[in-house]
């Protein structure tokens, strides 16, 4: 298979979200509250749909299962990332998600650590990021307590900004911002706080999970160190934002010229296009690629040129994916 995998993302609706994956990325979105793209999804909830070549119609999911061979022969019940992007009218809420071995036991799927690259951030916009609290009984206390103020960190953004979210990291996307947002394939979220509000279709609140938030939670917050490289591949500006056991994630920037790009050791290679357009040639089979437009570029495809006005995101599986 020498043919890039062209992808249908899946939509889903959210009590948070907006219109602007209509506005910004041209999709054909179910409704105005549409809160998630999930771009590059393999999970159950949500798989993605090749749109193109010999396997068009077949979901991520359904060519992990049955041609594992465009994976490399990787190892795994699940195709293991999840690419999304995510529209915040309002704020999510405040939320933690579990390792793996608390997942897996509790909910039968993988963890969930993930990271954000920012997209676009209204003047003033904040991400909750961490607490403050120094051990487990001063955390437990303060949300009996409901002491939001003095439990949450809050860190401003603006576009361009990346955040990286371990398992067991108190967050949440702040109100007129817009992410990628890369992860773990899990659909696993535990509510923590959610400022009281009420869902217009059952008229009551949502469930929060405080247990598990308690059970999950990394006390006290550290911040991550990410080990950032910048360097240049071409004619194209590549930032190496992290690489940790579940994924590595990269931008590839290019503001015309041309950049020929290898794959060495990760078995397959996740595309998105945040904007711009250009070309993808591989095997001297040219593709136009635009923003909006994500893919994977398979095991068999080994080396590609890219060329055109593009901002792209990339992820790669990390070892233990």
């Amino acid at each position: 298979m020498t043919e890039p995998l062209f992808l249908q993302p899946y939509f889903r609706e959210k009590i948070w979200g907006g219109s602007r994956l209509a506005s910004e990325y041209g999709y054909d979105i179910p409704s105005d509250h549409t809160g998630e793209c999930w771009a590059i999804s393999g999970h159950s909830h949500g798989p993605a749909t090749v749109i193109n070549g010999p396997y068009q119609g077949k979901t991520v999911t359904e060519l992990w299962d049955e041609h594992r061979e465009l994976f490399g022969n990787a190892q795994g019940d699940v195709f293991p990332l999840l690419t999304k992007i995510l529209d915040a009218r309002d704020d999510l809420s405040v939320q933690v998600h579990p390792d793996d071995a608390y997942a897996k036991e509790h909910e039968g799927e993988l963890g969930k650590t993930e990271c954000w690259y920012v997209l676009a951030a209204k003047p003033g916009a904040e991400m909750i990021y961490g607490h403050h609290a120094q051990t487990k009984k001063e955390l437990s206390q303060m949300i009996e307590n409901q002491q939001w103020d003095e439990l949450f960190r809050h860190v401003p953004v603006k576009p361009g900004d990346f955040l990286y979210v371990p398992s067991g990291t108190i967050h949440a996307i702040g109100k007129g911002i817009m992410v990628l947002e890369t992860q773990q394939s899990s659909d696993t979220t535990y509510r923590l706080y959610d400022f009281d509000r009420v869902d217009q279709k059952t008229g009551q609140k949502r469930e929060l999970h405080l247990k598990q938030s308690i059970d999950c939670t990394n006390v006290p917050f550290e911040d991550p160190k990410l080990n950032r490289q910048d360097y240049q591949v071409g004619d194209a500006n590549v930032t190496r934002f992290v690489a940790t056991n579940f994924f590595a994630v990269y931008k590839w920037q290019l503001s015309g010229g041309i950049a020929q790009f290898s794959r060495e050791k990760a078995p397959y290679t996740l595309v998105s296009v945040l904007d711009g357009q250009g070309k993808l040639t591989v095997d001297g089979q040219e593709y136009s690629i635009k923003k909006g437009v994500h893919f994977i570029l398979p095991y068999q495809i080994k080396n590609w040129q890219l060329d055109g006005d593009l901002t792209i995101i990339v992820s790669e599986p990390g070892q233990e994916a």
